[in-house]
């Protein structure tokens, strides 16, 4: 229960000014716009633009893979972001308060929460493992850097061991002999120095004392950076948002003078345009879009819930998702300049080098950077710019989780203890994050990856869809952005929330489940038992729905199903904007007795003409109960 709503009713009258402040005092607001926008911005931005989408685009058929992506940015990416800030900041709630809009569908509020937990606990991993290799970049040669260490095997072959001319002899034939056998120094590093590998899921070996203490240092940065909620994360991103572009741009700078950076880029961009007939490319195009977006994942509902009413969120979803793909576009020029390079080196075609995930990040970027001169300095920057990215984003899935426990909860205290809260989540994301630093731990990192965060975000996104535009109403959401933003959505947007966007995340999904594969990481194939593992991660999150609207409407009042199933969904009372000089139109308080009897007999009919009547003035509040009456009806 928003309890400042109810204590400015309680005053009576109270002026439009303390209402305000009663409410940043109690939820907390953003300092200004330029807060939300870099703290969306850095959510959105996360590892996957930099690891991901490259690589998508050079295997989807380069220069052409970006004809489908941004179509589906278009009609399915802008408008579900534009979607989810509008709902935020509408009803300033968090991703389960929001559902007052329709009691039944709060069970995808907790699949939010439940996905956001998910993937907060390996995101930080991640980081953590980003954070070591910053740390052990501070040297003068890069560890990963020859074959002479206690953890290399003979098959090691470094690009830099030996002199020039005879490893360009060994290079042809080992090429020829064992293209299979070669492995990288970088690759021994990461697979046998820094994971200790296990050789199955089930064996998880010892805790990875470094990668622990690692994991310690980011758990500890967020929630520092988290302490005082969006109040000192929106100090924090002017840094962790807009630091990333800078280390970009230099590495960019640095990539694109080096020798056969342009094999490398061309690579990157030569358009197969035969590839766009093909279903996979479509799929991967919006699945890409989907996932980098951040949609369903609960966080962009949470930032927009602590704007303000009237900001402007249709402008501040475009900017956001734009910035986020040429983000994308931009990143690929940064990695496959350096990857061509390296190819160069080697002599080999740029698709042996090249590799996406984890792989990307730990191993095929670094041993490219370990070629060019002051290496630890370039490698310092890029697993900074990692860490950074990888911060925006945590920073949101955190306050997701606390914002959904706080709000839920309600009252003074927690209010006051939210502190606690994050501490609280903090300790226990932590905790769940250290079997992940076991010599099994990347595989583990890699099934919450694959299934925890995949498919069930599609289901998700989709109920949401649905519930907004036709259990809700189209017409009545269209209203109250309006009545926010001070014009309707763009008919584009409207056809898109109701028809084309449920269609292209269907389509997601229909597509999900046809190019299924079971995972495997390398010649690893992972058992049953651990498959079964992750489809069980990927249900506990899409569970929540049905269980959820099964036990509201048992509680639910109404002597039929179907009576029930009408209570269960309609919008509760307290449904709104939050604080009250914002209520008016239809959401105004019917302010006695006497007017709300004088409702119930009022006719229906001529209601119809009223509405818009109402919408425009305030005045008519006690509309506000016909209207409800009337849908109900």
């Amino acid at each position: 229960i928003d309890t400042s709503h109810g204590i400015s009713l309680q005053n009576g009258a109270v002026p439009g000014e303390q209402g305000k402040q009663e409410k940043s005092v109690k939820r907390g607001n953003w300092g200004n716009q330029i807060e939300f926008v870099l703290t969306s911005v850095g959510y959105a931005v996360g590892l996957g633009n930099v690891w991901r989408f490259p690589y998508l685009c050079y295997r989807n058929g380069g220069g052409a893979f970006m004809f489908p992506y941004f179509i589906m940015l278009v009609f399915c990416g802008i408008p579900l972001f534009f979607m989810e800030l509008s709902f935020g900041q509408f009803a300033s709630q968090g991703c389960l308060g929001v559902w007052r809009v329709s009691p039944m569908f709060k069970g995808v509020g907790y699949g939010m929460m439940v996905v956001s937990t998910y993937i907060g606990i390996y995101y930080n991993v991640v980081i953590c493992i980003a954070f070591y290799y910053f740390f052990v970049s501070m040297t003068r040669v890069l560890p990963w850097t020859y074959c002479s260490n206690p953890w290399n095997t003979p098959d090691c072959v470094g690009v830099l061991d030996g002199n020039l001319s005879s490893r360009a002899a060994l290079n042809l034939t080992q090429l020829l002999n064992t293209t299979q056998k070669r492995t990288s120094p970088s690759e021994e590093y990461w697979r046998r120095y820094v994971l200790n590998l296990s050789d199955d899921i089930g064996n998880l070996g010892e805790v990875r004392l470094p990668l622990l203490g690692c994991l310690g240092v980011s758990w500890v940065v967020v929630f520092l950076c988290l302490i005082k909620g969006v109040k000192s994360s929106g100090k924090v991103v002017y840094f962790t948002a807009t630091f990333p572009y800078v280390v970009l741009t230099i590495l960019f700078v640095r990539g694109i003078t080096l020798e056969g950076a342009l094999t490398g880029i061309m690579y990157y961009l030569t358009p197969q345009w035969d590839k766009i007939l093909n279903a996979k490319v479509w799929g991967d195009a919006a699945s890409q879009i989907f996932y980098s977006l951040g949609c369903a994942w609960g966080g962009l509902i949470t930032m927009a819930s602590y704007n303000k009413f009237n900001n402007n969120c249709y402008r501040d979803s475009i900017i956001i998702s734009i910035t986020n793909c040429a983000t994308s576009v931009y990143a690929g020029f940064v990695i496959f300049s350096i990857l061509g390079f390296m190819a160069n080196h080697l002599g080999v075609d740029v698709s042996k080098v090249a590799d996406h995930g984890p792989g990307l990040a730990f191993v095929a970027y670094p041993e490219a950077l370990t070629l060019l001169p002051i290496s630890p300095l370039w490698s310092i920057l890029f697993f900074f710019m990692l860490i950074l990215l990888g911060l925006g984003t945590q920073f949101c899935l955190l306050e997701t989780l606390v914002t959904a426990i706080v709000d839920e909860v309600g009252n003074e205290w927690i209010i006051r203890k939210k502190t606690f809260v994050t501490l609280g989540v903090a300790v226990a994301g932590f905790l769940l994050g250290v079997p992940l630093t076991t010599q099994a731990g990347i595989y583990w990192l890699l099934l919450m990856d694959n299934y925890a965060a995949s498919f069930s975000l599609v289901v998700i996104s989709c109920i949401m869809c649905v519930a907004i535009m036709y259990i809700y109403g189209h017409r009545n959401y269209f209203k109250d952005i309006e009545m926010m933003l001070g014009f309707p959505p763009p008919l584009f947007f409207q056809i898109c929330w109701r028809f084309i966007s449920p269609a292209i995340i269907f389509f997601i999904l229909v597509f999900t489940v046809i190019q299924y594969r079971p995972i495997s990481y390398n010649e690893y194939v992972y058992p049953t038992w651990a498959i079964s593992i992750g489809f069980l991660m990927a249900l506990s999150s899409v569970i929540c729905i049905p269980i959820y609207a099964i036990y509201k409407v048992c509680r639910s009042e109404g002597d039929t199903l179907l009576e029930r199933l009408k209570n269960a969904t309609k919008a509760s009372k307290d449904w709104g904007p939050a604080l009250p000089e914002h209520r008016s139109g239809r959401y105004a308080p019917a302010f006695s007795p006497s007017t709300e009897s004088q409702l119930e007999v009022q006719p229906l009919q001529p209601e119809k003409g009223q509405s818009e009547a109402a919408a425009a003035s305030p005045v008519q509040g006690s509309n506000g109960s016909a209207h409800s009456q009337d849908s109900r009806l």
